[in-house]
């Protein structure tokens, strides 16, 4: 255990960016989170049947996906990865680049799905992909001269080829509305949904949780092999889902693929199942409550999907599914993680000069994660009710909960940074516990 964390740590400081880089893009998904709830309550009578189409509904979608879920992957890989790798940073003043380009971007992109206006749809489009692959070619670099952490590495070179399947489909969707599709509409679809969401998040997510579990909770390290087969059946599953798009034997190739990956997904979870059994630290608080609930709702979004390969007469499947997979297990595990990974970073970057660099416990703010805890459950049970009944007044219900606990997870990150800056002799804060 010991030298699990020496690894991870060791010259960690000098590997570290700037402060204000890592947490520029954790406050731009703060203020995303936000403006997601509002855009959700904007379009919440075209939500419950949603199928596709410019709209509040899918503006909601990209604010969450883009502005919060990728917005946090680059934040969180762009700062972690070099530590795991034991590599320092490559261009340093680049991530900053990539934040001026995205950010604007992605409000953009946004408004242009929410107004219709597909000029300005095309322009943020342009502006996110130019980032994100601004931000692709950091990640190759890092990984390419990688030393250590196999499993991390490998789940990072699955992530950056699904990054790649993932921007060019996001072109060819966006393009369309202006006449300049890539790829035919319905295989751009088949090919964006899983490998934005399975591929690119989710596969940056589960590498990065076989270093951050064991270390919040003090356990040995994880038996790296068995991160690499469940590495390994993941990019199967998505390879199969990749060619049933091209229109191969499609239902028999979704199925197996399923199957693979569910396989992936259960190896992942027993091994971090694991970690928290082991750990020393066994009260994590709301944070890993959280996280527990999201990889529950990973494999609920598995099912869903098997529902709708099937074919099965569930009224709003799709629209389900896409709760499951996008707030339900995405965002679930990622302010579930970042309650955990902004007071450690913060207590990182202590300001030089102050004689005892503040710990975690003391940057967190308990209430504010208290609240958002309660808020993001109660929001995401309404969804899911609306989304099966048909209800926009219920979605308008979730929305308003939703936009409550964005504001207090906000209002936590806010803390940590005050009290990162203006360091006081306190006593460690409790982590918030929840029933």
């Amino acid at each position: 255990m010991k030298r699990h964390m020496h690894t991870f740590l060791a010259g960690a400081r000098s590997r570290l960016l700037p402060a204000s880089v890592p947490f520029r893009f954790f406050g731009a998904a703060c203020v995303y989170h936000v403006l997601a709830w509002v855009a959700l309550f904007a379009g919440a009578d075209q939500f419950p049947h949603f199928s596709g189409g410019l709209g509040w509904p899918l503006a909601a979608l990209h604010l969450v996906t883009l502005g919060v879920l990728a917005m946090t992957a680059m934040g969180a890989s762009l700062q972690l990865l070099p530590v795991a790798t034991r590599q320092a940073v490559f261009a340093l003043r680049a991530p900053a680049v990539i934040w001026w380009i995205y950010t604007p971007g992605v409000a953009a992109l946004a408004l242009g799905m929410g107004t219709g206006n597909t000029l300005v749809l095309a322009g943020g489009a342009t502006s996110v992909v130019a980032a994100l692959a601004a931000y692709g070619a950091l990640l190759a670099h890092n990984l390419y001269g990688a030393r250590g952490m196999p499993a991390v590495i490998a789940h990072g070179w699955v992530a950056l080829v699904s990054l790649a399947v993932l921007l060019v489909t996001a072109l060819s969707l966006v393009y369309a509305y202006v006449g300049l599709p890539i790829l035919a509409r319905p295989l751009a679809l088949a090919l964006h949904v899983p490998f934005a969401a399975y591929g690119f998040m989710s596969m940056l997510i589960l590498g990065l949780s076989c270093v951050l579990v064991p270390m919040f909770a003090l356990s040995p390290a994880i038996d790296e092999r068995s991160v690499l087969v469940s590495c390994t059946l993941a990019a199967m599953a998505l390879l199969g889902v990749g060619v049933a798009a091209f229109g191969v034997t499609p239902e028999r190739l979704r199925i197996a693929a399923l199957v693979i990956g569910s396989v992936a997904v259960v190896l992942h979870l027993r091994l971090m199942r694991h970690a928290l059994a082991t750990g020393i630290r066994r009260a994590l608080g709301g944070s890993f409550v959280l996280v527990r609930i999201a990889w529950g709702l990973l494999l609920a979004s598995l099912l869903a999907v098997l529902g709708i390969v099937l074919e099965l007469p569930i009224a709003g499947l799709p629209t389900l599914f896409g709760v499951l997979l996008i707030a339900g297990w995405l965002l679930t595990i990622l302010v579930g993680l970042l309650q955990r990974i902004l007071p450690f970073l913060a207590s990182m970057h202590a300001i030089p000069g102050s004689r005892r660099p503040p710990t975690p416990s003391t940057l967190t703010a308990p209430r504010p994660l208290a609240i958002h805890f309660y808020c993001h459950l109660a929001a995401l049970c309404c969804l899911a009710i609306a989304t099966v009944t048909d209800s926009p007044h219920l979605t308008r219900t979730a929305a308003a909960i939703g936009l409550a606990g964005a504001l207090a997870f906000a209002a936590f990150f806010a803390i940590v940074l005050w009290r990162r800056s203006h360091p006081v002799a306190m006593a460690p804060v409790r982590t918030a516990t929840v029933a």
